[in-house]
């Protein structure tokens, strides 16, 4: 026989498995959704531009039942544009997802801790140092990078020797997850000045391109670019969702996850490696893109909690969606003129970010 208590106990779990079940199923819903919605601006964002394309057209050219100038603009020039949009959203996300987890501070990012200054100085370097800008004869196209792979090149390793020194000081010095942030907005401050200095020293020319890199351009990226990019973010990407209980632990406090096993200066040097690896790849052949890795982590935070078990892939969703309506934006908005992606998104998430903020001080 099974007493009145026994029975309560089983009811007492059935409705917390049923609440625990329910709890999931909402976060998986609003996760599908933004996927759904990712998906419907993604064909929108094929479909728009100079040369209107109906959905159909768009469908049967993904199919590859279109041939002629309907296939050649989905396939060569909107299609690469998009996924790019959708992979660099998911990796500058993500990374400032696990970069204010390891640091514990809500306001560190891929732009907040001078890696993509970093990045637009080792363009600078290129461009000015190295004979990578010129002019073309045409008014149409006026600035040129005539050598994007060692522009390219130049940023990532900048950006990287800034993720260096970030780590370093970390590991090696004895650093604080708060410390770190403001060594970042040092570093920023070092770049910008630098790349002025550049900037003072060089040509017309040299100017305008070190400018025109620095605006952030999703259209730099080909087939190729885009291939490199997925495959850092894909596996970067495993990698933190692997480490998601990890990253709940740190929410607890460093003493708190060392007492349940959690390396948390391994933990926390691994994540900022990753996260800047995935910072520099984009950046370095897309521009400069802030607030994406900001503002995405805070949005989804809002809403779904600080599970990194849901809070890593709706981020990693959102961050898609907000690059591609941005982007989306920065081509129709006054066509056919396309405006900076970067400036579009620091626009846009400025004040959004500050919404969020007072939104959150009403509300604590």
């Amino acid at each position: 026989m099974i007493g009145r208590g026994g029975i309560g106990m089983a009811a007492t779990k059935v409705l917390l498995s049923k609440g625990y079940f329910s709890y999931t199923r909402r976060k998986l819903r609003i996760i599908a959704g933004l996927i759904a919605l990712t998906v419907i601006v993604g064909l929108y964002a094929v479909s728009a531009g100079s040369a209107e394309l109906s959905l159909a057209q768009v469908l049967a050219a993904l199919l590859g039942r279109v041939e002629g100038n309907a296939g050649i603009i989905v396939w060569q020039i909107r299609l690469p544009r998009v996924l790019a949009a959708m992979v660099a959203g998911v990796g500058l996300a993500v990374a400032g997802t696990v970069m204010q987890n390891i640091l514990r501070n809500p306001l560190a990012s891929p732009s907040t801790l001078g890696i993509a200054q970093g990045a637009a100085f080792g363009a600078a370097v290129a461009i000015v140092a190295l004979g990578a800008g010129s002019i073309q004869s045409t008014s149409a196209d006026a600035v040129l990078i005539n050598n994007p792979y060692l522009v390219t090149l130049s940023a990532f390793v900048a950006s990287m020797l800034t993720t260096m020194v970030i780590l370093l000081l970390a590991k090696y010095k004895g650093v604080s997850p708060e410390a770190i942030v403001l060594a970042g907005v040092a570093l920023s401050s070092l770049f910008g000045a630098a790349t002025m200095i550049l900037q003072y020293f060089a040509s017309d020319v040299q100017v305008a391109s070190v400018v025109f890199w620095t605006f952030g351009d999703l259209g730099r990226a080909s087939w190729t670019e885009l291939g490199i990019m997925a495959g850092v973010v894909l596996l970067t990407l495993s990698y933190f969702l692997f480490n998601r209980w990890n990253y709940n632990a740190l929410d607890s406090g460093e003493e708190t996850a060392k007492g349940l096993g959690v390396e948390v200066e391994k933990t926390r040097f691994l994540g900022m490696l990753f996260s800047s690896l995935i910072t520099a790849t984009t950046v370095s052949f897309l521009g400069v893109i802030g607030f994406i890795g900001l503002v995405a982590p805070h949005m989804m935070r809002r809403v779904l909690g600080g599970d990194h078990r849901f809070l890593i892939p709706a981020s990693s969703v959102m961050g898609a969606l907000l690059l591609l309506a941005a982007d989306t934006l920065a081509r129709r908005i006054i066509a056919p003129v396309v405006l900076p992606v970067g400036a579009v998104t620091s626009f846009l998430g400025a004040p959004l970010f500050l919404y969020l903020l007072a939104r959150g001080n009403k509300r604590g």
